[in-house]
């Protein structure tokens, strides 16, 4: 066993000198010294140190992978040694890291599980403490961090997340070409954007020549400041979602007029308006048709929101550009509230949404990644401070190397 134990640590200046069983704790105290007079290591540098202190460090305690159902515990008093370039400093141990009580091997299993489950479970599967988890996690994300192979970006995805209640967002910089997440920044703001751009610098900057966002004006100003020659591209998904609340809206407003027989007749009509006509089933159609008989402005805002659904099917920008410009003009002068702010909205960004014609960027990628970093935050039910939600991101979302 200590044969083992010393080939799996790699010790070459230290050795094992004896392996106890505590049956209290059923863990196995490993007792380690240093081999012969075998040179020691700076802790801080890493350099060979010239010659050792007269007094040692207190015996410090490190854990290490389990053996079956028995911890596994390293025990070591460590050297002080004289360093060239950092003075007297206590010397490095190759098992473990610096300020760390677990070893290498733990600290790896640990960061490997921690992206696929919350740090509580990962803590009761390795029997540690919430805060060693936390602590290994973070470093792991640090060292990934400085570590990572950077790779030229082309398609940049912005959005953002809700971090907490209280309007607390996080925002989330992703490479769409490869699907990871490049940056995560705290809050929405313009300052938010400027460090990005900051961290990112203008010789990274300029290989990028598409971004995809929503209309959120923040990421807009940024991106033209910045990226000036990278054509900006509103995805389809927002877009979506911005004509499917206009629709909501008037159903809400038409709802709140109704009175008597014609009010039961709309009731729980609202996924009928809202729902593509090809994904519902039979007796929605016939229920929907029925509806659609009616001279309600539910009606004309949901034929407003099938021709708009049709703008997607252009290949032609010239094409898509007139068919915009006509949808504009009939929500402009519909009369619903709801539908003429939409219109005011996407006028004023017509050449982004245009844009989307000639390049068709999917933003199922986006969404995608967007709700796995959803999912990491909802898994642990939510996080005290910003900085152990966005080291989880990028620890489960950028694909960082682990130490």
């Amino acid at each position: 066993m200590e044969t083992f134990i010393r080939k799996a640590l790699r010790l070459k200046a230290h050795t094992v000198v004896k392996v106890e069983e505590d049956e209290a704790a059923g863990a196995l105290i490993v007792h380690l010294d240093r081999l012969g007079h075998r040179r020691l290591r700076c802790g801080v540098c890493g350099l060979e140190a010239t010659r050792l202190a007269p007094t040692r460090r207190p015996p410090r305690r490190w854990r290490d992978l389990a053996m079956r159902e028995h911890l596994v515990e390293l025990v070591y008093a460590p050297y002080r040694v004289w360093c060239q370039r950092c003075g007297l400093r206590v010397e490095h141990v190759p098992w473990a890291g610096q300020w760390q009580r677990v070893t290498h091997a733990l600290a790896r299993a640990v960061a490997e599980l921690a992206r696929v489950l919350d740090w509580t479970s990962v803590a009761v599967h390795f029997r540690l403490n919430w805060k060693t988890v936390a602590a290994v996690v973070e470093g792991a994300v640090l060292w990934g961090l400085d570590h990572r192979r950077w790779h030229p970006l082309h398609l940049l995805g912005i959005d953002e997340v809700s971090r907490r209640k209280g309007q607390q967002y996080l925002t989330i910089v992703y490479d769409l070409a490869r699907g990871r997440v490049v940056w995560v920044g705290r809050d929405r703001t313009t300052a938010t954007m400027d460090r990005f751009f900051a961290w990112l610098g203008p010789r990274r900057a300029r290989s990028i020549h598409t971004v995809c966002c929503d209309m959120w004006a923040v990421y807009i100003d940024a991106v033209r400041t910045h990226l000036p020659a990278a054509t900006l591209v509103f995805d389809r998904f927002h877009l979506s979602q911005y004509l499917s609340r206009a629709v909501d809206e008037v159903r809400r407003q038409a709802w709140r007029r109704m009175a008597g027989p014609e009010k039961g007749e709309f009731k729980r009509t609202r996924f009928l308006w809202l729902t593509n006509p090809e994904n519902l089933r039979r007796a929605e159609r016939t229920r929907l048709s029925a509806l659609l008989r009616l001279n309600s402005p539910i009606v004309k805002a949901y034929l407003l929101k099938e021709d708009l659904r049709r703008f997607w099917e252009y290949r032609s920008t010239a094409w898509a550009a007139g068919h915009l410009r006509q949808w504009l003009w009939r929500a402009s002068h519909s009369r619903l509230e709801p539908f003429t702010k939409l219109a005011r909205m996407l006028r004023s960004h017509r050449a982004g949404v245009l844009a989307w014609t000639r390049i068709r960027m999917p933003n199922g990628a986006l969404e995608g990644m967007n709700n796995e970093a959803k999912v990491i935050s909802h898994r642990a039910f939510g996080y005290r401070t910003p900085w152990t939600d966005i080291a989880n991101i990028y620890h489960c979302c950028a694909g960082l190397p682990l130490p």
